[in-house]
């Protein structure tokens, strides 16, 4: 029998929820501890925090990245630069490929102002993807601290397509699982050879890391005393002036396209 739109739209609520409070569950015991760390200490020395995902995968970047309520010294790294500032056509947008290309992290990096202090955080669900791995380990190469965000469930299963023959998982200092499951499909609708699987969790997961995670630097701030560096929404009074003044102090290594 098929499930009917409100049972499998109640069963993904459930998922959902399910998942969010094992997230909050890992926050409270201090499980996110280690990344929010790495990431005040970071915004300490002068650094930006360098979010990369593609896919779906980049609106974590987003959630990371220039968005109201979030840190400021943070940059998003996106494929498309490679477009809008390099050398790239808008044929190479279409599809998949460019994020199994290794070779477009060389490319981003290029275009990307990196200090010593920098942080990288890059998710992916699958973490297998030639550019996610190769820009884990450039972001290594380089120096830099790297947290990742990823499904253990999803990434354990499936071989990797980096010519390293490594996962992001097996690159970063450190791992948070966005508890998604294999194949990022959480809900079953119909039977035998009708069924399909649909309702992803990944995306909702990782967003509430991403807002976790900043939480957690702005509280770990303010507790010591300092003034966290948070965007206010352009769309309330005096938040142009006040974005303004704070991103002035990072320049062009901010700016995402």
């Amino acid at each position: 029998m098929t499930q009917s739109t409100p049972s499998a739209t109640a069963g993904f609520a459930q998922e959902v929820s399910g998942r969010l409070a094992q997230l909050a569950d890992t926050a409270a015991s201090g499980g996110f501890d280690e990344a929010i760390d790495l990431l005040v200490a970071s915004i300490r020395a002068g650094g930006v925090i360098q979010a990369f995902g593609t896919g779906h995968s980049e609106a974590f970047a987003m959630e990371i990245a220039g968005r109201a309520g979030g840190l400021i010294p943070a940059h998003r790294i996106a494929l498309r630069n490679v477009v809008l500032r390099g050398s790239r056509t808008v044929d190479d947008l279409v599809g998949a490929d460019l994020e199994r290309d290794g070779s477009v992290v060389s490319e981003l990096l290029d275009l990307t102002q990196l200090d010593p202090a920098d942080v990288f955080v890059i998710a992916s669900n699958s973490g297998v993807n030639s550019s996610i791995v190769g820009m884990a380990l450039a972001a290594k190469e380089r120096g830099h601290t790297l947290i990742a965000v990823t499904s253990l469930a999803h990434t354990n299963a499936v071989e990797p397509k980096h010519p390293s023959g490594k996962r992001l998982a097996e690159v970063a200092d450190v791992v948070i699982d966005n508890l998604a499951p294999y194949g990022d499909a959480t809900v079953t609708a119909g039977e035998g050879d009708t069924a399909v699987s649909i309702g992803a969790v990944s995306s909702l997961t990782a967003a509430y890391i991403a807002q976790v995670l900043t939480i957690g630097v702005v509280t770990s701030l303010i507790d010591a005393g300092e003034v966290p560096p948070v965007y206010i929404s352009a769309n309330v009074p005096g938040g142009d002036e006040h974005n303004d003044a704070l991103t002035a102090r990072y320049g062009s290594r901010i700016q995402s396209i």
